[in-house]
């Protein structure tokens, strides 16, 4: 059976998808208490300096960690799975960016939703054109 090889583009908008979601992971875990994440959650920084609130913020990081693997899984795998798996991290992406930009900020889908959607379209539109 022919292997699909994803395209170039899709290729650089899932790495990019992926790298995002480390430095999430970053920031998240190890930077919770900066004027990035301050900024960009809306919280103050006595609130940020919260254990429990560190400790749901490390959560969140682990999570981003998880769909970025997946991304970098999607590119490395050879088998015939490579755009379900791509497929189904970028879908996650894409329902978490939903939910976050109607919970929390409009903004989340902008910087999250946004590249994952063109990143899915990039690599399902060789397949539906053909």
């Amino acid at each position: 059976r022919e292997r699909i090889i994803l395209s170039i583009l899709a290729f650089i908008l899932i790495l990019f998808v992926a790298i995002e979601h480390y430095c999430i992971l970053i920031l998240e875990m190890y930077f919770n208490e900066s004027e990035t994440i301050q900024r960009n959650f809306g919280l103050d920084s006595k609130f940020l300096k919260d254990e429990c609130v560190k400790k749901m913020m490390a959560n969140q990081g682990l999570y981003n960690s998880f769909l970025a693997s997946g991304l970098i899984w999607s590119l490395t795998e050879t088998g015939e799975f490579q755009i379900q798996i791509a497929v189904f991290f970028l879908i996650c992406i894409i329902c978490a960016a939903v939910y976050g930009s109607v919970t929390v900020s409009k903004k989340i889908f902008l910087l999250q939703g946004l590249p994952a959607l063109m990143a899915i379209i990039a690599v399902l539109l060789p397949l539906i054109v053909s």
